[in-house]
């Protein structure tokens, strides 16, 4: 095993699919900046997240894949449906 490597249970496949995936709700000054923030610094959630007071950079990944992502496409659109509604 490489020095720093530390040997985990679960690979990260399982722990991403354990986590539960409820839609992030941000203000539009937030998505703002996390958009132009990812242009400069790409997906650097720790750099992204520290521009934003309260937020960690899990949910700002989180946030970024359920909204750029493909998986979640169909989702989103069940959820701007009922939105709508």
């Amino acid at each position: 095993m490489a020095k720093g490597h530390k040997k985990t249970s679960s690979s990260y496949s399982e722990e991403v699919s354990s986590i539960e995936w409820e839609f992030i709700n941000m203000t539009e000054q937030e998505e703002d900046l996390i958009h132009r923030m990812h242009r400069l610094v790409g997906d650097r959630w720790g750099l992204i997240a520290g521009r934003i007071p309260g937020r960690k950079a899990e949910e700002i990944e989180r946030f970024w894949m359920m909204t750029h992502g493909q998986v979640f496409a169909s989702k989103r659109g069940q959820l701007n449906r009922q939105r709508s509604s």
